[in-house]
């Protein structure tokens, strides 16, 4: 194989001649982390940071964590000067990465690169984050992965020998961090705004222009039909199929409130014929959850036209009178709060909370007349295509990060 020229071959592969292949303990100190202990109730406090699995991953910077120390338990800790970089080593989070924003510590599933004066501290954060595949792949099958601190610092990662380059490419993937934290900031108010009038517009507490007089209460049991689901697990289930088949887990993992069925996975037919068919409309309930967040959590068909779709396994299939329960506006009955609370009095269980349609069918709740419920609904469609449209931009914006980093950070493009 020809040499591409201005490149050298090393065991990590072609990097450019003025890049070195370097372990990362030979190049720095690597620390772990500890906890207090527990037992000591005066260890813990709101004052600094103490940084687990659950802060790392989502942002550069650590600028908070769930947990924090007191004075008292922050003496007693191994502490991280800022610059350095936090990486998950023992657990299911194995790979996850953070920057130290401020002098830190953290709980011993983490090792910390401390910095040094002659590597630039984020683009040692943005390698070690591009090798972290590399680096959970050492942990094995292990009933707990863990990829030791000796395997961890034997890692060799390829670096620039002019800290002026590694600052370049910091810059540029900075650049589009800034980016995805602006996208990040803007779903988050939208998210805000569209609960604030979720609040507001299913309680009646603000009425939309045009519309006014008193709610009805009706009780949900007089105008529905339950229908007939199915039991199958994920197990019994096939990628291509003529019967779609709505698991619950399937809602639970749904982020809009409105499910076309066309990504659904399908049953065999024959394990079908007795299940009613769902049609547009349909609000599909699940009937557990594991938490009272998700107690109620469903979502409405849409766009089934033309496929067979069924319900399936811990869900309750409710076909609701049009003229009580407008299309649409049924998938944000979930966030009425006459509905979520009377669901969550009502629900048995310890571990999991479990529902059931009586339960349902026993719901009172004040319902505008239809035209209102279309108009409420139309409302919140338009702000979840709004949130959609920016989920996409940000899911762009980490694939184009992603592709900038295996070409900056093995050379392969150069800044300077």
């Amino acid at each position: 194989m020809e040499m591409k020229n201005g490149y050298k071959d090393t065991e990590i592969g072609l990097i450019p001649e003025e890049w070195e292949a370097v372990s990362l303990s030979d190049r720095f100190h690597i620390a772990t982390g500890g906890t207090p202990p527990t037992s000591d109730k005066l260890n813990y406090g709101d004052r600094f940071l103490f940084v687990s699995p659950a802060d790392l991953g989502e942002n550069k910077f650590v600028r908070d964590t769930q947990k924090k120390l007191s004075e008292k338990g922050f003496r007693l800790s191994r502490k991280f000067p800022p610059g350095s970089t936090l990486f998950t080593c023992i657990g299911s989070t194995i790979g996850k990465t953070g920057l130290a924003s401020e002098t830190l510590t953290s709980n011993q599933q983490i090792n910390a690169v401390f910095p040094n004066e002659w590597d630039d501290s984020e683009f040692v954060y943005y390698s070690i984050d591009h090798i972290s595949p590399k680096v959970k792949a050492l942990a094995g099958e292990q009933a707990v992965p863990i990829v030791n601190k000796r395997s961890f610092g034997e890692t060799k990662i390829p670096i620039p020998i002019k800290k002026e380059e590694q600052r370049a490419i910091a810059t540029a993937l900075g650049d589009v961090d800034a980016l995805l934290d602006g996208l990040d900031r803007l779903i988050a108010k939208k998210r805000d705004i569209k609960q604030a009038a979720m609040q507001q517009l299913l309680t009646g507490k603000t009425r939309l222009p045009g519309f006014e007089g008193e709610w009805e209460v009706k009780r949900l049991g007089d105008h529905v039909r339950f229908l007939r689901n199915g039991v199958n697990p994920r197990a019994e289930l096939t990628l291509d199929g003529p019967v779609r088949y709505l698991h619950y887990g399937d809602i639970h993992g749904c982020k809009a409130p409105l499910l076309s069925p066309a990504t659904l996975p399908c049953l065999p037919s024959e394990k079908a014929k007795t299940l009613d068919r769902l049609l547009d409309g349909d609000l599909i309930l699940a009937d557990a959850s594991e938490d009272l967040e998700g107690v109620g959590k469903s979502v409405e068909i849409f766009g089934a036209s033309g496929t067979e779709v069924v319900s399936g396994l811990h869900t309750i299939a409710a076909r609701f009178d049009k003229s009580v329960l407008a299309d649409g506006f049924k998938a944000y009955l979930q966030f009425c709060p006459h509905f979520s609370k009377q669901l969550r009095r009502l629900v048995a269980g310890t571990k999991v909370y479990a529902t059931n349609r009586a339960h349902i069918a026993g719901i009172e709740i004040p319902l505008p007349a239809i035209d209102e419920q279309v108009a409420i609904a139309s409302v919140f469609i338009d702000m979840d295509a709004e949130i959609a449209v920016l989920e996409q931009r940000r899911a762009k914006t980490r694939d184009l990060k992603k592709a900038m980093m295996q070409e900056l950070l093995t050379g392969r493009t150069r800044l300077v």
